[in-house]
């Protein structure tokens, strides 16, 4: 069975690395191509750089970059408020923003009641 191809709004990964900044806008998300529109921040231009430059440990706090087709392949932490969480940037991830794949919010574990949550709670040895 052969293994279908990567397409991107009708082009391949190869021909979306050959494409301009403005080129690639105009074939994204209304979404991504108004933040590209507008233009890329100084953090924004130093975390290209640094991915262009081809750097091994880039760590960052651009949550807000969207992900473009030259990050493609690369491992890129991004920090989600307490620590950096490593993401390998994969071709399905394009036209989207760092921050949707470093999530802040961690999941609720609760465990025993605290004193004084329930009736039951007051026959507990209180160490």
């Amino acid at each position: 069975m052969a293994r279908k191809e990567f397409m991107y709004y009708g082009r391949n990964l190869v021909d979306l690395q050959k494409l301009t900044l403005g080129e690639f806008a105009k074939i994204t998300n209304s979404r991504a191509r108004r933040s590209l529109k507008k233009g890329l921040t100084e953090a924004q231009k130093k975390l290209l750089k640094r991915i262009e430059r081809d750097s091994k440990n880039i760590e960052t706090h651009c949550r807000n970059m969207v992900i473009l087709p030259i990050m493609v392949g690369k491992t890129i932490k991004v920090h989600d408020g307490k620590s950096f969480v490593p993401l390998t940037i994969e071709r399905e991830m394009l036209g989207h923003y760092l921050g949707e794949f470093a999530l802040t919010r961690k999941k609720v574990q609760h465990s025993a009641p605290g004193i004084g949550a329930t009736k039951s709670s007051a026959s507990i040895s209180v160490k």
